[in-house]
């Protein structure tokens, strides 16, 4: 038997998980857990901010595949959590959560004024997929096993365990077992039944006008060239919820991006055969409800999910298949093989290529912006230069209002799982943190990161954080010095039709939407990044390649006009989707 600290035996089952990073602060209340952290070889990556922690976790677990694990200290460590772990949680990234705690016997409950002290576990409880207390030593290896279960079961989110700090750093004589993942938790993928796969595929080989459409799910299985190579075969054009774009490459003819808006629909009503895989069908996907999509009695509707819940839940499912993405569609893939009808293609290959047309007609129009070369720039300018300067596999992270809406419409995915935001819950400031982690999934490789001045300004300390890690982030800052999207519906609200006359009203017509100057690019140099400030579209590019020469983290300050960056395309959509369908 020898001596142990119930910090040391989390951190020797998160080896045993193949764990190589953890992200947080740290601090000595759990001195036990992230010493044996060190000494057993585990990267630990500090940022300035504990959301910034779960934020960089969950950037990582979803480039990589593996689990994410972010660390706070018990009170105001576990506080300054919370936000980042919410935000992980809506995203569905596999995050697993460890805290200290106080000590047994003045907390669960709080004896009443203990320092640092609230119900960690409760609080963080309601809103993860799972969390629990442990009381005592023994209890550690047990609540771990617990929390990995549920890490690995379902759709990815987060879990957590907190520990009193005393079980933490204390050592105890123990002869503790270290079991094997696949002793206590499932390791193989859930795979569908032959009859499953046999109905899916007479289905859609049979289909008219089948359509694939790809939730998150896809990206966590990696069943990137499963999904590929299951749409080549159908001919089938594939739609994705806002969290998946990328699933597919969008240089794929197959491929029907998110910002296309109108063919999204028009596709989903065509469609007499829907194959889902991996979505909930939320909110962002209109709830799979008319007049968005065809009518459920009208469409058949294949959906596949490694969560049991997901089934069904928004949408009827007339053959729903729990199993994974990957697994499924690998399966779907060998049972279509030879299944083409001839005429079903050449009626296929039409839509397709009408499709194509539609998203030409869409490009053109959008494209109009940039040939405006006024200074302050226009905001179209900033993720087609970016398209243009950075590798072809760089992670893009989009963060803030109008930003991100004028980086989803002129960016290209064209490696499948480079794009990182958080679509679900729309985090302003997350991009921060998860540029972070997107560098440290990919060693060496550049990212982007396109943020709005206001979502840079919650956590602008991270740049520190990316040049101590030696990530190469590249943050450019679009710079119009308001609440942009948040002018914009007071505009609406309190003088629609001046606004529509005059596109903007005056800094007294609108309530505390202004915001005052900072020189990001200044901020940036001053804590080690190479800095750089643009007003000329024209300047751009050459001053984003000199940011990827520098070979560090970058903050390149963009001024962009804006009256034309409040304007950003899409937003009728964007409300739209916020109403109940009516169809």
């Amino acid at each position: 038997m020898a001596e142990v600290s119930g910090g040391e035996v989390i951190a020797r089952m998160l080896l045993k998980e193949g764990v190589a990073r953890v992200f947080g602060i740290i601090d000595g209340t759990y001195f036990g857990f992230y010493e044996a952290l060190h000494r057993l070889g585990i990267e630990i990556v500090t940022p300035r901010h504990e959301a910034s922690a779960a934020h960089m976790a969950g950037a990582y677990a979803r480039l990589t595949g593996r689990l994410g694990v972010c660390m706070a200290s018990n009170g105001p460590g576990v506080a300054n959590l919370l936000p980042g772990l919410v935000v992980e949680q809506a995203e569905g990234n596999r995050v697993l959560a460890i805290t200290s705690a106080r000590r047994p016997g003045i907390m669960y409950p709080d004896r009443g004024g203990a320092y640092q002290c609230f119900d960690q576990s409760g609080v963080i409880g309601r809103i993860a997929k799972w969390s629990a207390a442990a009381s005592s030593f023994d209890r550690v290896p047990e609540l771990m096993r617990k929390a990995l279960r549920q890490s690995w079961e379902g759709r990815p989110g987060v879990v957590h365990l907190d520990v009193p700090e005393n079980v933490m750093n204390g050592k105890v004589k123990a002869d503790v077992a270290f079991w094997e993942p696949h002793q206590y938790r499932r390791t193989a993928p859930a795979t569908p039944s032959a009859d499953q796969v046999e109905a899916a595929a007479s289905a859609l080989a049979e289909s008219r006008a089948p359509l694939i459409h790809a939730g998150s799910g896809v990206l966590h299985a990696g069943a990137h060239d499963a999904l590929r190579r299951v749409a080549e075969l159908l001919q089938a054009p594939v739609t994705t919820s806002w969290g998946a774009r990328g699933a597919l490459s969008e240089t794929s003819p197959l491929a029907i991006p998110m910002p296309h808006v109108k063919l999204n629909h028009t596709v989903r009503n065509d469609a007499d055969v829907a194959l889902i895989v991996g979505s909930r069908v939320g909110e962002t996907d209109w709830w799979g409800k008319p007049p968005y999509w065809r009518k459920a009695s009208e469409q058949t509707t294949i959906q596949v999910d490694v969560d049991a819940q997901a089934l069904g839940l928004n949408r009827p499912a007339d053959q729903p298949v729990l199993a994974d993405a990957r697994t499924f569609l690998e399966l779907l893939g060998d049972a279509l093989e030879g299944r083409a009808r001839a005429d079903r293609m050449e009626a296929r290959r039409a839509r397709i290529a009408s499709c194509a047309k539609a998203m030409a007609a869409d490009r053109a129009g959008w494209d109009k912006a940039l040939s405006d070369m006024a200074v302050p720039m226009h905001p179209a300018h900033i993720a087609t230069a970016c398209r243009q300067v950075f590798p072809a596999d760089s992670v893009l992270v989009a963060d803030g209002g109008n930003a991100t809406i004028w980086a989803m419409f002129y960016h290209q995915v064209r490696v499948p799982n480079t794009l990182l935001s958080t679509f679900k819950f729309g985090m302003l400031g997350a991009g921060m943190a998860q540029a972070v982690g997107a560098a440290v999934a990919r060693p060496g490789a550049p990212v982007c990161c396109i943020i709005g001045d206001g979502a840079f300004g919650f956590h602008p300390q991270e740049v520190e954080t990316a040049v101590r890690n030696g990530a190469r982030v590249v943050y450019i800052v679009l710079c119009d010095r308001q609440w942009g999207m948040v002018k914009m519906n007071q505009q609406f609200m309190l003088r629609p039709f001046k606004t529509m006359l005059f596109k903007s009203l005056g800094p007294d017509e609108t309530i505390k939407a202004d915001l005052g100057e900072i020189e990001f690019d200044a901020l940036g140099r001053s804590m080690g990044a190479h800095g750089e400030r643009v007003s000329d579209p024209a300047l751009l590019g050459p001053a984003l390649e000199r940011s990827l020469a520098s070979g560090r983290c970058a903050v390149v300050h963009v001024d962009v006009d804006p009256v034309k960056h409040m304007w950003a395309p899409g937003l009728i959509h964007f409300k739209k989707m916020h109403e109940e369908p009516k169809g």
